[in-house]
């Protein structure tokens, strides 16, 4: 992988460079290591301030016992005179001490020859520390089609690992699936009761899959089920629940979304995690007997009260599969887990935390991203979203509908955290208002820019030297482009994936306007067009690269 570095990345190391050179020359006192603040860079809110800022000298007051003022105007004289300060165009000093800088164009060329022999690898960036992730998402039970209602954890979960792979990080997908629980029993209810023509208990699953499924059901597993002794519904239902299961995966394997594990409850249980881990709580104080059930002592850990881990008739809870999923999970080496709950699951986080914790596993690297829910409205109206009901809108049927690239985009571009309203209708225009289209036409015009060119005997020039300087408008552009590792590496940060799709558009609105402003295909000046045409060599590949990271498709033409 060619990473190109962030341009944040860059300037850091230039104020820390100066800090350096301001110390060994007496103008600032040194500061313990232990006492060194990090060295946060930021984009002013008002781009008259410069392009990036540091509010180091502020931090430093403290230690240093000076003002903010006197240290922001030490620091800047030292970056005017380090190495690397051909960087910077202008440093300035503004109260109460903040250091405001704005990158010279020559340096921006450079990094943009860069970015161009990056290609799709720009955007991807080199982590100092790059981690282990196991990231669990979707997990919805295979009692039914995966529906849009419990489906955002896909999308949220395969934008995730995204972006975390694009920050440099190894991710492993897993889906876990209930196999063996009552809901899954149910099913069998459901189905062996269509088989037989009759109608479903109120409690069982209604809808017409379930109809499909007892048509589809094999004439050897009916015949096993109906053997003397077998258990019927649940024979019937560990055929269907598979069935089931391969339809949710096939289902997101046509979005675009691959597991490299799926991880079965019931294996948790054969395997032994379950009792392993039960067992290490009891070794360690944690478990106790009251009322014939098994209990875990949640409430030493400010849980409001202790959880049951076995019923007093021996079955075990969610809860204590929950505990050896946690174990089981750390055994394979990871080193965070990630899980991805619908917002209805917030009880359950600090159990199982606190689990983990009481089994001494690194807590700190247990986190739950509870996804809030998603209403989807045609003409107004709310679709309603029941898989017991029957009443739903399946993944494939959204899919069919919108397109995988429209579906993408509405759930990327809002945090996991937040309720969001998709109006179908909007999200298959295809015009302007359609933000997904809006940026794609963005790449495919730079498509149709580059070919007509090429028509007209015109070619991207070798290198960007002189391309940016004296033109604020192709300066804007590239210091646009030039931000989208900064946006990953914010995004694998925050867990979050709204800063691309918005980054994506910014690009987007800014290139066109560059394109409204400037000619880029010009014959009588093919020097300027060279550089421009260069220019939308590297806008063109920071739209595609972003697209790419949200799983979303670059066409060349629209």
């Amino acid at each position: 992988m060619t990473a190109v570095r962030s341009i944040r990345t860059r300037v850091r190391e230039l104020v820390d460079e100066a800090w350096a050179t301001a110390t060994e020359t007496g103008a600032l006192p040194p500061v313990p290591t232990d006492a060194r603040p990090e060295i946060e860079i930021e984009r002013p809110s008002n781009p008259d301030h410069g392009d990036l800022a540091a509010n180091l000298a502020m931090k430093l007051a403290r230690p240093m016992r000076r003002s903010p003022l006197q240290i922001a105007e030490a620091l800047a004289e030292a970056m005017r005179s380090v190495p690397t300060a051909t960087a910077l165009s202008d440093v300035t000093v503004a109260p109460p001490g903040f250091i405001n800088m704005r990158l010279s164009a020559a340096w921006l060329e450079t990094v943009l020859d860069e970015v161009r022999d990056a290609g799709d690898d720009f955007g991807r960036v080199e982590p100092a520390t790059p981690r282990h992730f196991n990231v669990e998402f979707v997990s919805a039970n295979p009692t039914g089609p995966l529906h849009v209602g419990n489906a955002r954890g896909a999308f949220v979960g395969d934008l995730l690992c995204r972006v975390l792979e694009g920050a440099g990080h190894r991710v492993t997908r897993e889906y876990y699936f209930n196999d063996a629980g009552l809901q899954i029993r149910n099913l069998g209810v459901s189905v062996t009761a269509r088989k037989l023509d009759q109608d479903i208990p109120e409690d069982g699953y209604h809808g017409a899959y379930v109809d499909d499924l007892a048509r589809e059901l094999p004439d050897d597993v009916w015949a096993a089920a109906n053997e003397d002794g077998a258990d019927r519904e649940m024979l019937v239902a560990d055929w269907a629940q598979e069935r089931v299961r391969v339809g949710i995966e096939e289902s997101l394997e046509r979005l675009g979304v691959h597991f490299d594990v799926w991880k079965s409850e019931s294996s948790l249980h054969t395997e032994g995690w379950v009792d392993r881990s039960v067992e290490q709580l009891r070794e360690r104080g944690h478990i106790y007997e009251d009322g014939g059930a098994t209990w875990f002592r949640s409430s030493t850990f400010g849980d409001d009260k202790d959880r049951v881990v076995y019923r007093s008739g021996g079955q075990p809870t969610y809860f204590a599969s929950d505990i050896g999923y946690v174990t089981e999970k750390f055994s394979r080496g990871f080193d965070k887990l990630i899980y991805i709950w619908g917002a209805d699951h917030h009880g359950t986080v600090a159990r199982v935390r606190n689990a983990a914790q009481a089994l001494g596993l690194p807590v700190d690297e247990v986190e739950m991203l509870l996804v809030a829910w998603v209403r989807f409205v045609r003409d107004g109206e709310e679709i309603p979203m029941s898989k017991r009901s029957g009443e739903f809108l399946t993944l494939d049927e959204l899919l069919e509908e919108l397109g995988v690239d429209a579906a993408r985009w509405s759930f990327a571009s809002r945090a996991a955290s937040s309720p969001i309203d998709v109006d179908l209708e909007l999200a298959k225009r295809q015009s302007s208002e359609n933000p997904v289209y809006y940026v794609q036409y963005a790449h495919a015009r730079i498509s149709s820019i580059l070919a007509k060119a090429a028509e007209a005997g015109l070619a991207p020039a070798d290198d960007f030297s002189g391309v940016l300087e004296g033109d604020a408008v192709a300066t804007g552009l590239a210091r646009e482009v030039l931000r989208l590792p900064e946006v990953v590496e914010d995004g694998a940060r925050e867990e979050e994936t709204h800063g691309i799709t918005t980054y994506a558009m910014e690009l987007a609105t800014i290139f066109h306007a560059f394109y409204r402003d400037r000619r880029v295909v010009d014959p009588d000046d093919p020097a300027t067009s060279a550089g421009r045409l260069a220019l939308m060599g590297v806008t063109q590949a920071a739209i595609r690269n972003a697209l790419a990271l949200l799983g979303i498709s670059a066409p060349a033409s629209m």
